[in-house]
């Protein structure tokens, strides 16, 4: 594998936005599976120090020192700058990024490696969200969304929209993290961020799935009201696939159970469930409903169910698929809770 390649590797991209050396050393080694030995011509040490670095007993400090690394790991540009870049931590969107999408859609013409080599990493972070954190990530995906953008404004037509609708992925991963680290303003104004990129670039589903994220966190900060009113504009959206409809009618049929609409709830979800079963394969869905297969549409379904206060249903569903979410400790763990719950009451 390449140099390059070895830096899709989450917990290595995780290391370095910690600037952890001793960590970066080793998670390099152990994704190219080289010994300390091998580590040296690349780096320029020789094995003890590197041995001193990863076990602690030397700091690397020196401006020389990093510099060598960075180049003998051959860490991808977009990466580079987090150590200078502190603002790149900062949580919400700066305006310079909004600056760069206006000026899309100029004249010429853009290399577009960069963006398969972001796009690869970002399908990757997404899968990894059980073994890294995204606050770890965080740096990096904001680092990814910096190199996204600036390409922006060289680019025009077809180019510039898919450059926006990978930086709307971006966008609504960071309001993901945000969220999950309790701040909802700044989850917000990244999906608005998303949404709008989304719309921009013409790709129905992606500004479909922003506006089932935006209906998720009305409904988690208790206005289902409003969290059905999106989740019923995600749904409508007109030439969605089957999949990213699916995931829109789910999140409206939880919206309904939550105002006590539970037939209304009971239909959509059976509509979810069906637009879902649509999609069985992979290719078949966009990239960020990877999970979406058919044990987690069978979960989604016995979640409405469990919602509607339906006990024996929910208990049956998610007794049936819940052995799919083995290597998903966070998802398995959520839904053990919720069937253990519905076998009690049913």
């Amino acid at each position: 594998m390449s140099s390059r390649g070895l830096w899709a590797d989450v917990a290595l991209r995780a290391a370095w936005a910690r600037q952890d050396w001793g960590m970066i050393l080793r998670e390099y080694r152990r994704a190219a599976g080289l010994s300390q030995r091998q580590l040296e011509p690349l780096v320029g040490m020789p094995q003890p120090h590197i041995s001193a670095i990863e076990s602690g007993r030397r700091q690397v400090t020196s401006a020389e020192v990093r510099a060598r690394i960075t180049e003998g790991l051959s860490v991808p540009p977009e990466l580079t700058l987090i150590a200078a870049r502190p603002d790149l931590d900062d949580w919400a969107p700066p305006t310079e990024l909004r600056d760069r999408i206006a000026h899309g859609h100029a004249t010429g013409r853009t290399d577009l490696r960069t963006a398969d080599w972001i796009g690869e990493v970002l399908a990757r972070h997404r899968r990894a969200e059980d073994e890294v954190g995204g606050l770890d990530l965080w740096p990096v995906v904001r680092s990814q969304l910096d190199a996204v953008t600036q390409l922006l404004p060289g680019t025009t037509g077809p180019a510039a929209d898919r450059l926006l609708l990978l930086a709307a992925e971006h966008a609504h991963w960071l309001s993901w993290v945000a969220a999950q680290q309790d701040r909802p303003g700044v989850a917000l104004a990244w999906i608005d961020l998303a949404h709008g990129w989304a719309v921009d670039g013409g790709h129905t589903d992606m500004a479909s799935w922003v506006h089932r994220i935006r209906s998720y966190y009305s409904l988690k900060h208790g206005d289902p009201v409003r969290a059905l009113r999106t989740a019923e504009a995600a749904r409508l959206a007109i030439g969605l696939s089957p999949a990213a409809a699916s995931t829109a009618s789910h999140q409206a049929a939880a919206a309904a159970a939550a105002v006590g609409e539970r037939d209304r709830a009971r239909r959509l979800a059976d509509e979810a469930l069906d637009l879902a079963l649509q999609a069985v394969d992979e290719d078949d869905r966009p990239g960020w409903l990877y999970w979406l297969t058919p044990a987690r549409a069978m979960l989604q379904l016995a979640d409405t169910a469990y919602s509607c206060r339906d006990w024996q249903a929910a208990a049956d569903g998610i007794r049936a698929a819940l052995p799919d979410l083995v290597g998903y400790p966070r998802d398995h763990a959520y839904y053990q809770a919720r069937l253990e719950d519905a076998a009690r009451r049913a």
